[in-house]
């Protein structure tokens, strides 16, 4: 039987998305290397992270309040779905970063037409503002629709350019993930990091379900190479629910094809700063705008790469 029942800790057990290490085996930075990156962050970093987490928040109580919401209308296919609820939550969103930090720059997903080229070309306009909010206001609106409880509100942050913070809230249990450059990531405030599967046949991996046809096919490739080489597969329909279990241990890895800034930033700095690695798939470090991307405990990361190039996951 399972350690963990109904989000209850049985005794002896250890935390959920705990690995057994020591902390400062897990997190991948040592004290002084975080000392030096909390240094480098502009004075409001802190207070910045504050108002994000109540934006958050407040956006996902309010999809809470509104799960199962109608479709009213589709984007780039069927697949791509938008309620009346995703703009109402990133309204909820800009106000707090208005009221804060009128200076602020947003970049959110229902105000950027669809399409990956405008997405790019957005993310490019968007980043010259010295701080810059890249939101999506409900991650997962496929299963909001249909009442599944596994989306979450995303919402990273960069300075100059640079990806600073982030922070993922899951109304459906509850949980804030957060995180800050050189200070780690926390779920409800209490520090977590990433599993220690050593290998690819150990890990549990999760792949997106895409709506755009090659970014579909390509999954379908990785699915077929990847699934007889590792533990299981999972396909939860939210990228910043994935990452934030990754972050924490519960999945080992997590990969896409293709994905737009506001779907990975936030999940992305949580990845790196719980100890594990995101890269594209070629390998190269993270940046806002990496769009084929595998994020991971930093351990299996490698071998999981192989098989998604042996797979041709990369060629859109």
């Amino acid at each position: 039987m399972s350690a963990f029942c109904a989000g209850v800790r049985v005794q002896g057990s250890r935390p959920l998305g705990s690995t057994g290490l020591t902390r400062r085996a897990r997190s991948g930075l040592s004290h002084r290397r975080r000392s030096s990156l909390r240094c480098c962050l502009p004075e409001e970093s802190s207070a910045v992270l504050e108002v994000v987490i109540r934006a958050a928040e407040d956006a996902a109580s309010h999809m809470m309040n509104r799960v199962g919401a109608e479709v009213e209308k589709t984007k780039i296919n069927s697949r791509d779905l938008l309620t009346e609820v995703d703009p109402e939550c990133q309204e909820i969103i800009e106000k707090h970063m208005r009221s804060e930090f009128p200076d602020h720059g947003i970049l959110g997903e229902e105000t950027t037409p669809s399409g990956r080229e405008n997405s790019v070309n957005a993310l490019e306009r968007a980043l010259k503002e010295e701080w810059l909010w890249i939101v999506d206001p409900i991650d997962g609106t496929t299963n909001f629709v249909h009442s599944q409880p596994m989306s979450a509100v995303s919402i990273g942050v960069t300075y100059k350019g640079e990806l600073v913070l982030g922070v993922i809230v899951d109304p459906y249990r509850s949980e804030t993930f957060a995180a800050m450059k050189g200070q780690g990531t926390t779920l409800n405030g209490e520090p977590v990091t990433v599993s220690n599967e050593q290998t690819a046949e150990e890990a549990l991996v999760a792949a997106g379900s895409p709506t755009a046809t090659d970014s579909l096919h390509a999954v379908i490739r990785g699915l077929a190479v990847m699934m007889p080489e590792v533990r299981s597969m999972r396909m939860l329909g939210s990228a910043a629910v994935m990452y934030g279990w990754v972050a924490c241990g519960r999945l080992t890895a997590y990969w896409e094809p293709d994905l737009h800034s506001w779907d990975s930033a936030a999940g992305a700095i949580l990845v790196t700063e719980a100890g594990g690695r995101i890269t594209d798939l070629h390998g190269n470090d993270y940046t806002v705008r990496t769009r084929s991307l595998l994020a991971s405990n930093l351990w299996t990361h490698e071998p999981l790469r192989a098989l998604l190039l042996r797979a041709e996951v990369h060629n859109l």
